[in-house]
Order: C-alpha cells, then structure tokens, then sequence
C-alpha cells in the first residue's frame, strides 16, 4: 500500500499525526474518529514499518498511531531503529485487540495503548492528556493593522480572504464587514497564519473556510460568501495541497 499524504497546510498550529496499520479498515476508522479533534491533521498512512521509518524520517509528524496487531516485535524494533535517526522521536501510540503487549509498548516509550476496535472515549481521554502534557506552540491569532496612530486588531480566525486593491489591501470578514489596510497583499503573505494562502495574483484566502474547489472554472467556494473566488494556474500546486486535506478529511460520496 503506498503512501497516503496529507500535505500539512497547518504545521506550526496542528499536532500531526501519522498512521501504520496494514488493515484499511482500522486505518479508516481511527482517521474517521481523529476529524472530531480540529488541531489534529493527517500527515498520512502507510501500511508497513519500513515505509513508516521512511516517512517518519520525512515528514518528521508529532504523533504515530501504529496497529500492534501486525506485528508488535516488528513496532518496537523500529523504536529501537528511530532512536539512531533522530534526537527527539514523535509521540508513539500503539493500539491492539488485547492488552498483551501493553506493557512492553510502555516500557519502550509509548505514550498510550488503545484496544480496538477504537473507542471515542479513549481516544478523547489521550488527546486531553496529550494537550495538557505536551502543549503545542501557540501561534498568534490576532493581526495588527496599524496606521499613523491608529491601531486595528483583527482575529485571523474572523478573516474569509484577502483582496489586492491597487497598494491597499481590503479583508473580507465573516461577519459581512470589510477592513482596509494601505499595505500590499504581499506584506501579508508572509505574516498570516499558515492557515492562509494565496491563490491568485490578488486574493489570499483562509483555508478553513474553503467548501469547494472547481477546477474547471478555476476557482474556489467560501462558506459565508455567495461568490466564487478564483485561483490561478501559477499556485496550482497550493491548491492541490489544499484539496488533498479537504479530501482527506471528508466521507467520499460514490462515483
């Protein structure tokens, strides 16, 4: 089974997690049970310890989930190789249908054990821990506007997108509002969370509010809004990592 990504628009404010579980069936279900947690993002599933060291050493994500039902030696000899790669290893968590190898998963390190088939709570009670015991980074939420002696703060978390308008920039908000700044949408790209991006030669947009993305007209849904805004051929690859994570986390419907 090859690697599944999830290209992690979000580093820096989500824990990551990676999973290793041959059986697709657990592999969908604990990623299913993860969507309740909203700062925790798939960095991908891969079904075997060799692709796991490799993608772990890649994409370097907080947390691994591995399935012990596989094989549990085969798990923990890969802690033992993990430990000659990097200075500091993710969080492991392991879950298995029986409490066999508990102990021996604690023992090496692991930060919990869950049986499976998985249980919402248990899973609950682990993120809380996790939380409370490893806080992530906090990352600024609040964007000052600042002119002469004028000093507007805008909570990111409020911002649908951004539009270029000449050397100003205009924020369109989730309450309807409209706030002008007299800098250029480039001095913002690189000051707002990585929640956003830009998609066009004239708009940045907040990732968590975008429910669709057409590509034969080019461009993108908002919730709150009833326009389309569009995105442009030169940040394609932005916007196929953005769909990569929607569609990640969401049910597929039939073909």
């Amino acid at each position: 089974m090859p690697l599944v990504t999830c290209p992690n628009l979000f580093k820096g404010m989500d824990y990551t997690y990676l999973i290793i579980d041959a059986n697709a069936t657990t592999s969908l279900q604990l990623q299913s049970q993860m969507r309740e947690f909203q700062d925790f993002s798939c960095a991908g599933t891969v079904a075997n310890t060799d692709n796991g060291i490799n993608h772990i050493l890649k994409l370097l994500p907080d947390i691994v989930i591995v399935n012990f039902n596989e094989s549990a030696d085969t798990y923990l000899n890969m802690v033992l190789q993990l430990h000659q790669y990097l200075d500091k290893l993710p969080i492991l968590i392991a879950a298995s249908k029986t409490k066999d190898r508990a102990y021996d998963a604690i023992k090496n390190g692991f930060f919990d054990y869950w049986l499976l088939p998985y249980d919402e709570f248990d899973i609950r009670k682990t993120v809380l821990k996790l939380r409370r015991q490893i806080p992530k980074e906090t990352v600024p939420t609040t964007l000052c506007l600042r002119t002469y002696r004028d000093y507007h703060y805008i909570d990111t978390n409020e911002i649908l997108y951004l539009k270029a308008d000449n050397n100003a920039t205009d924020f369109f908000m989730r309450d309807g509002s409209k706030i002008s700044a007299f800098k250029t949408l480039k001095t913002f790209e690189g000051t707002l969370p990585e929640n956003f991006i830009r998609v066009h030669q004239s708009y940045i947009l907040n990732v968590k509010y975008v429910t669709r993305i057409n590509y034969g007209k080019g461009t993108c849904t908002l919730r709150n809004i009833e326009h389309q805004l569009p995105f442009s051929k030169s940040y394609k690859k932005r916007i196929d990592a953005l769909k990569s994570i929607l569609s990640k986390n969401a049910i597929a419907s039939p073909r």
